[in-house]
């Protein structure tokens, strides 16, 4: 039978992870194969509302979300997480925290270029980040 994972979706703010993973739902949706995805909205205003952005933090963070899609993945669940989790220690940690649990973790890299990822700057990190 279907056993659960995760599918892990990283990459630079705008690049398309939560587009790409909404789209990965959908289609799982239609075969029905059971799915939840797990992105900033869901998970910063309720579970991780009391985390900020610093380095600690952000690794809370990143532990926190890999909890939880472990939690899903070992209900039989896809579960697609779309964070940008720059820190590959974070991420190794994640990839562990699914390998104990004997549990398929993938790690997908959205590679957008940079002046893409700038054009779709809704939340306006990258103007925040060019004028310090």
């Amino acid at each position: 039978g279907f056993r659960g994972c995760t599918v892990w979706l990283t990459g630079l703010s705008g690049a398309g992870k939560t587009t790409l993973g909404f789209a990965l739902e959908e289609y799982l949706v239609t075969h029905a194969i059971p799915c939840y995805s797990l992105d900033g909205d869901n998970i910063r205003h309720g579970l991780n509302k009391n985390l900020g952005f610093s380095a600690s933090d952000r690794e809370e963070n990143i532990r926190r979300i890999a909890e939880v899609a472990r939690l899903f993945a070992e209900a039989g669940l896809v579960c697609i997480t779309s964070f940008i989790s720059p820190y590959a220690k974070d991420r190794e940690n994640a990839r562990r925290i699914h390998e104990k649990a004997g549990l398929p973790f993938f790690e997908l890299f959205v590679d957008a270029p940079l002046d893409i990822c700038e054009s779709r700057d809704v939340k306006g990190l990258y103007k925040k980040a060019r004028v310090g």
